[in-house]
């Protein structure tokens, strides 16, 4: 109470805090006067007060103030030691506070901070994201170089994070350690290698930056991610799309050749050239040899294009460079529009894209020139700006547009800002010189400014006639003379030179006004300023030479001034005339070339834009902005003469994929593949591209096209397949031949593909694999589901083996049943690009035939399809576990009549690879019906959902089963979200088991060992269990691991050890469980994945499914 007493009592303590001043609780009113100025020593002990209470309220209150101080900009670091104790508080408002505090005086303060350093650590295994990414936050923010190797290792645990918001935070903490010891150089990159991997959004921008950082130079660790990278650029958040850009730019510049090429035809237009192309044109294509472009520059200019329409004016500006330095020259145009829009944006914006656009404009004027007005200056505008805008429609004008451009100039010229004045008159001279036809008529403009009341207007327009002059200066005798008359009342130092310096240039053409100007200037020559007292003693001398019986006194004179002149310059000057031109005894070896070298013809001076040079440098640079070398600057590289091998792009992930589904028949690959990924590659590689661009193909059109009926259907149909699963559980050798055909895919779905594909013309499938194909990185979670390397390069292997040797006793099997069905064939022969079942990654994979479980309806359907293409160990199998958890979403009483049940069908969701399927039934248990079911907001309104369609009208003891998909993000925090009627929101949760966010993978034994070999220390996770003595049986561990985990059984060669193979769904990280059996009923349980808190719940989890009777 005292406490809460204390704040309120002094009132104003807050409002001072805040403000800065020292607020003095006085009591007398002379005291309270003085306030302001006197010393106070208990300046915010209010707030130490409030943070050493025991109320979690008054902590919390006081951290909000301090962190408004921080946010002000006021010092709060004296209260370091209060807020320190409040670290390890339970309270997680409070701690994201104090971690707050901490990040900004963590490195002044850092012995304190050393004191707190175990706290840190224990956050890093917090349960909460925010807090596990705040501490690492912080530790990364103490600059102490002996906790490095602490760093070093909450950075790799971090990098390994289930969240991606920790993964980032790691990306960001890997800039911080480098800066502090550069050593650890070598294991960064390491990290930074695997974080390139990630296919989140949120990692993907940071990690780039991290990798700019730290090792800019190793190209090398690009190549496999440039087309993920590529893809995720629309999603990823705007700063993270600047330096993605700006790195892609660089990376760009070294791979591809130029597009600019002179003399090459540009055959980028015709859709062929990229799509496909058949032998007669391959003939021509030797002949004309016309630039194609790489596919890969072709999807990089592709997936930048929309970010021109970004809110974000640095993401706007990052395209337009990229396209500047990358795109072929008759595509750079589209960025122009995008340029002129940011001119609508504060002056700082305007400023930075006025200086590219003035960099843009002198190579290609025809970018701008339909935007002209957009650069006329506006009355509002600053300097700055109106000096750039000046620059711009410098660099527009032609002879088609100078008048109109002329005409602006002229109310230029008269505006009240003087530096803008003379600057247009700079102008006016510029366009005099570039555009011959407007010469005349600019000099005749600038002679009538001379008469002009500001002097500065005047000087400008003396200088500039000076340069014109030179250019032609046998027709302007009169523009001199008119200046000599004018030289009296102008007294701006640099225009007096200007004509000064035409006089003595000139000085034959007017032989009478010319000596006249010198006996004026000899009655002021002490007056005159240094630039002008130069001039005068070369007119003197210029004259003695060509007129000296007129001026040889007055030379003489001006000589003896400038003798005994106070600036050494001018001294030295008189000196050195004299010499040169007045004969002496002693030295006259120069005097017989005086005239030479005083009155030698001087080329005329060459007017061009400040931004002529600026090109050297990457335009949106600071480099290019300040036009010097700034730190940290990398040159952007000159084009390849011939492009490096575009192969070190292709993703080992075609092998794996073909675990899920076959190939169907064996048709004969397209071109497009072997087109889009390099022209070199053998046909064995290019089998792999054309398969894995038609999964994506597939994937992508049947996402979109789903519809919630046919989503009810799949669901209901799976439902019946798992009632069906005892009955055809007995006939286990048929099943597990046939299940190897056997789709991703629920029944219906695969009917309905059929159905459509025979519909669909069959030209269209060549250009749809190869479409589909550049989005062959977006290493959509298919392609990176199975990406491990020891199932790669079996893959690899086995596919380049021929068709014959590779067919297993199973497949051979398979192919007679192929003979007795040929039609079937023919069909799947012909459309193989539209018709595939490997559109998803699975829904479960297993090797054990006793508990394989098929439908017979399944297996006659896919008896039809040829599976000479998969290798002899891997099989592909659908889900082995029948029975379905049904759990509770809505009782109906809480729903007011509309109830909700929810189960995981352990099908692939068919809206994204990394979602999970989750099928809800709703019922109306009202006796009215209930219209526009729906979904409403989702807690946090990050979470990634796709919803169900709407679902109009559900009537009295009706139900309808509907499909969604949730991405945990390999996480078993519970989905929050609404389901709403129209009348009623209610507040729902899906929470999953950590069983279910696997997919089942499937390997050879061997490989599993080799895969477990990699996954040992911190990423293994064992324990002694104890079973129940019914559940030893090969078969009942099986059953009982399958209905705790959706994985795959792995064969073994050994009795004793039982193996299961899965993938996380949302990162695709490998998890393998082994199950040793030892004596009487003990087993060692073990699990191998980087996910090690899944690890662990999956392993409580198993061990309770073995240990039940």
């Amino acid at each position: 109470m005292s406490t809460t007493a204390l704040y309120n009592d002094q009132g104003g303590a807050e409002a001072a805090v805040e403000a800065g001043q020292e607020s003095t609780p006085t009591s007398s009113g002379s005291g309270a006067a003085f306030g302001l100025f006197s010393t106070d020593f208990k300046k915010n002990e209010d707030l130490k007060e409030m943070l050493e209470s025991n109320k979690e309220s008054l902590k919390l209150e006081a951290m909000k103030r301090v962190v408004g101080l921080i946010a002000k900009g006021k010092n709060a670091s004296e209260l370091f030691p209060a807020v320190v104790k409040n670290v390890a508080n339970k309270n997680i408002e409070l701690k994201k506070l104090v971690y707050v505090y901490l990040v900004r005086y963590a490195e002044e303060q850092q012995d304190l901070a050393l004191l707190s350093i175990s706290t840190f650590q224990r956050a890093l295994k917090d349960p909460n994201q925010f807090i596990r990414a705040s501490a690492l936050r912080v530790l990364s923010s103490i600059r102490v170089p002996i906790i490095v190797p602490i760093m070093m290792l909450a950075i790799k645990e971090a990098a390994a994070d289930l969240s991606p918001y920790v993964r980032k935070t790691s990306a960001h903490a890997i800039q911080k350690l480098y800066s502090l010891d550069p050593d650890q150089k070598e294991h960064l990159i390491e990290v930074i290698e695997k974080l390139l991997k990630d296919k989140s959004t949120l990692v993907a921008g940071s990690v780039v930056m991290s990798f700019e950082e730290v090792c800019p130079d190793r190209i090398d660790l690009i190549h496999k991610n440039y087309r993920k990278l590529c893809n995720l650029l629309v999603d990823v958040e705007e700063w993270g799309q600047v330096v993605i850009i700006s790195m892609l730019t660089r990376y760009a510049r070294t791979q591809f050749v130029s597009p600019w090429k002179e003399g090459s035809t540009f055959d980028e237009n015709n859709e062929k050239a990229f799509y496909d192309s058949d032998s007669v044109e391959k003939e021509e294509e030797t002949e004309a040899k016309p630039y194609i472009m790489d596919p890969d520059h072709r999807l990089l200019l592709r997936n930048t294009k929309p970010l021109l329409q970004s809110r974000n004016t640095a993401v706007v500006m990052s395209v337009a460079q990229l396209y500047w330095h990358l795109a072929p020259k008759h595509e750079v145009t589209i960025v122009t529009k995008s340029l002129v829009r940011l001119l609508r944006s504060h002056r700082e914006v305007q400023y930075i894209v006025l200086q590219n656009i003035a960099t843009m404009s002198i190579q290609r004027k025809g970018m701008f020139e339909p935007y002209m007005k957009s650069f006329y200056v506006r009355s509002t505008d600053a300097t700055h700006i109106k000096t750039l805008k000046l620059e711009i429609l410098t660099n527009l004008a032609n002879e088609a547009n100078i008048s109109t451009i002329l005409r602006e100039f002229q109310t230029y010229v008269k505006s009240q800002d003087k530096a803008f004045a003379a600057a247009t008159i700079q102008a006016i001279g510029r366009c005099a010189t570039d555009i011959s036809e407007v010469t005349d008529t600019c000099l005749n403009g600038l002679v009538l400014l001379l008469s002009n009341r500001d002097e500065t207007v005047v000087a400008e327009s003396v200088v500039v006639i000076k340069k014109l002059l030179q250019t032609q200066p046998t027709q302007h005798c009169e523009i001199i003379k008119h200046m000599a008359k004018l030289f009296d009342n102008i007294s701006v130092p640099m225009a007096r030179a200007s004509i000064l310096w035409l006089m003595g240039e000139y000085c034959e053409r007017v032989p009478k006004i010319a000596p006249d100007v010198l006996r004026k200037m000899a009655k002021t020559f002490t007056v005159e300023e240094d630039i002008v007292k130069l001039q005068i003693v070369n007119l003197a001398a210029k004259l003695y030479l060509t007129n000296s019986k007129q001026t040889k006194l007055l030379t003489q004179y001006i000589l003896n001034l400038g003798k005994y002149d106070q600036n050494y310059d001018i001294r030295d000057r008189t000196r050195f005339i004299r010499q040169l031109i007045v004969p002496s005894e002693k030295g006259g070896a120069l005097n017989k070339y005086a005239r030479r070298i005083l009155l030698a013809p001087k080329p005329a001076p060459v007017l061009q834009s400040a931004f002529k040079d600026r090109d050297r440098y990457q335009l949106g640079t600071l480099s290019h902005s300040l036009n010097i070398k700034a730190t940290g600057y990398q040159e952007l590289s000159d084009w390849p003469a011939v492009a490096p091998d575009q192969s070190v792009r292709n993703v080992e992930v075609i092998e794996p994929v073909k675990e899920w589904a076959p190939l169907v028949g064996k048709a004969k690959k397209s071109k497009s593949a072997d087109k889009f990924y390099s022209d070199n590659e053998d046909e064995k590689e290019e089998k792999g591209s054309v398969s894995s661009g038609n999964e994506e193909s597939s994937s992508s059109s049947s996402s979109s096209s789903s519809s919630s009926s046919s989503s009810e259907e799949s669901g209901s149909e799976s439902e019946e397949e798992s009632s069906e699963s005892e009955k055809t559980s007995t006939d286990s050798g048929k099943s597990s031949s046939g299940s190897e055909g056997s789709s991703s895919e629920s029944e219906s779905g695969q009917k309905k593909k059929k159905k459509k594909t025979k519909k669909l013309p069959q030209k269209k499938s060549k250009p749809a694999a190869a479409h589909s194909e550049s989005d062959e990185n977006g290493n959509g979670p298919v392609a990176n589901a199975s990406s491990s390397s020891a199932e790669s390069s079996s893959g690899s292997e086995t596919e380049s083996e021929d068709d014959s040797d590779s067919d297993s006793p199973t497949v051979q099997k398979k192919k007679s049943d192929v003979k007795s069905k040929p039609k079937v064939e023919g069909k799947s022969k012909k459309e193989v690009s539209l018709l595939d079942l490997d559109d998803f990654s699975p829904a479960a994979t297993t090797n054990a035939p006793k508990s394989a479980v098929l439908s017979s309806s399944l297996l006659s359907d896919l008896e039809g399809l040829s599976l000479s293409n998969v290798s002899p160990d891997i099989q592909v199998t659908t889900p082995s576990f029948g029975p379905v958890t049904t759990y509770e979403l809505l009782h109906h009483m809480t729903g007011k009549g509309l109830s909700a049940k929810y189960h995981f069908p352990r099908q692939p969701c068919l809206y994204q690879p990394s979602m999970v399927a989750v099928q809800v039934v709703l019922t109306n248990s009202s006796d009215h019906s209930l219209e526009e079911i729906h979904i409403g907001d989702r807690n946090p309104a990050s979470l990634n959902i796709h919803c169900f369609n709407t679902i109009e009208r559900l009537e009295p003891e009706a139900s309808v089963t509907v499909s969604m998909g949730v991405d945990f993000s390999d996480s078993t925090q519970a989905a929050n979200f609404q389901l709403c009627t129209k009348e009623d929101q209610f507040s729902v949760s899906i929470q999953p088991a950590v069983g279910e966010l696997f997919m089942p993978s499937t390997m050879t034994e061997e490989d599993f060992c080799k895969e477990q070999g990699k996954l040992l220390g911190m990423n293994e996770t064992s324990e002694t269990i104890t079973m129940a003595t019914a559940n030893t049986s090969s078969q009942a561990i099986s059953k009982h691991v399958l209905s705790a985990a959706n994985v795959g059984v792995v064969s073994s060669s050994q009795n004793n050890v039982h193996r299961f193979a899965g993938r996380t769904v949302s990162s695709g990280a490998l998890v393998l469980v082994s199950l040793e059996m030892k004596e009487s009923s003990c087993a060692l349980l073990t699990i191998n994945t980087e996910k090690s808190v899944m690890a662990s719940m999956l392993l409580r989890d198993l061990k309770q499914a073995l240990a039940q009777a």
